[in-house]
């Protein structure tokens, strides 16, 4: 391995202007990521100066065809090699079931939400699994460690299980260009999260995804699995989600307390649209346990936690600011979230 290393790690630049653009998008489930690299004449920093490329849509669930949309520093790479996150269509031009960028980037180009200057920050939460077992990271084989307590934001090696590995994710995402704004360990065991944002419109779901494929790809060097999975271990164990922080400049600004509450009415309207949209496995997670509401009824609050909706306190004595949606699992596309909450709280009348 340390002989790959070296050859991995070459300079491009000491021998040719060529580099290496890694192409991703989103695979036919939804949920899953691909990617494939290419070899450019010259290093590019504008996405409309990237040559458009097919893939085996039979291989992916997918028909054929992708278009870049975001360029990023390829931190496996290095150098003037890049990261490409795509959207994909057909032959004919048409975007396929599983681009939901297409239709979240024309509402985030309404003028009405372009005006708003969304932001969002994405807390993603996700499990740590040992490979042969698909058991947590850490955990005793077939058995389980002590109860939920001492495990979140826990140090020590009985508390915490892949810290190398969050680490070089946080670190590789800066490299990347990432607004990455932080990472703690979570209430279970071997459950990690890491934040992206503020970002606006959609940059938020760009960066996220992006992140996610950087910590399949170190997970993949580390030989541990990934789980998004909202409820990976059944019990008396706390869920992955990916709560939804969101602001519109209305709500930023002085009286913007007043915006937030009349958004929070619109999201409690559709609540059965967006619980429909925020993830697979939602219902074995949103139980009214473990720091969740119950997926069948709409709550919000002043810094609950059991809450569908958390307003923060400093929000409530400031009189503006932003809220916090704790509803959307950790499996969740965010194209998908994002857009929606701003559908509901811009361009929705009920």
């Amino acid at each position: 391995m340390s002989l790959i290393n070296n050859f991995i790690k070459f300079d491009l630049n000491e021998t040719t202007r060529k580099s290496i653009a890694e192409y991703l998008w989103i695979g036919g489930s939804g949920k899953d990521l691909r990617s494939k690299a290419r070899t450019l004449p010259e290093p590019v920093t504008d996405p409309a100066k990237l040559p458009l490329w097919n893939f085996d849509g039979s291989s992916t669930d997918q028909a054929p065809g992708d278009d870049s949309e975001v360029i990023l520093r390829d931190p496996f790479r290095g150098g003037s090699n890049i990261l490409v996150m795509c959207d994909t269509y057909t032959p004919a031009g048409y975007p396929i079931p599983t681009n939901k960028r297409f239709n979240a980037d024309k509402i985030f180009n309404h003028p009405d939400v372009a005006a708003e200057e969304p932001w969002f920050g994405i807390e993603q939460e996700y499990t740590l699994l040992q490979k042969d077992t698909r058991w947590p990271l850490g955990w005793p084989v077939g058995g389980f460690p002590g109860p939920q307590g001492p495990y979140y934001c826990g140090v020590g090696a009985d508390k915490s299980f892949g810290r190398d590995i969050v680490d070089a994710h946080y670190k590789a995402c800066l490299y990347a260009g990432i607004n990455i704004s932080g990472i703690n360990g979570e209430v279970m065991p071997a459950q990690w999260e890491f934040q992206v944002g503020p970002a606006t419109g959609i940059s938020a779901g760009d960066q996220l995804w992006v992140a996610r494929y950087i910590l399949e790809r170190i997970t993949e060097i580390a030989g541990v699995v990934l789980s998004f999975d909202p409820k990976p271990i059944p019990g008396d164990w706390n869920g992955a989600g990916a709560h939804t922080n969101y602001s519109t400049k209305s709500m930023r600004n002085d009286g913007g307390i007043n915006v937030i509450r009349k958004a929070i009415e619109k999201l409690g309207l559709r609540h059965k649209q967006h619980i429909a949209a925020y993830g697979e496995g939602n219902d074995r997670r949103l139980t009214g346990r473990h720091e969740t509401a119950d997926i069948n009824s709409f709550s919000w609050g002043v810094a609950n936690r059991g809450a569908s909706i958390r307003v923060g306190r400093d929000t409530e004595k400031a009189g503006k600011g932003y809220f916090e949606d704790r509803r959307p699992a950790s499996n969740m596309d965010p194209y998908v979230v994002t857009s929606m909450i701003a559908e509901t709280t811009i361009l929705w009348k009920p």
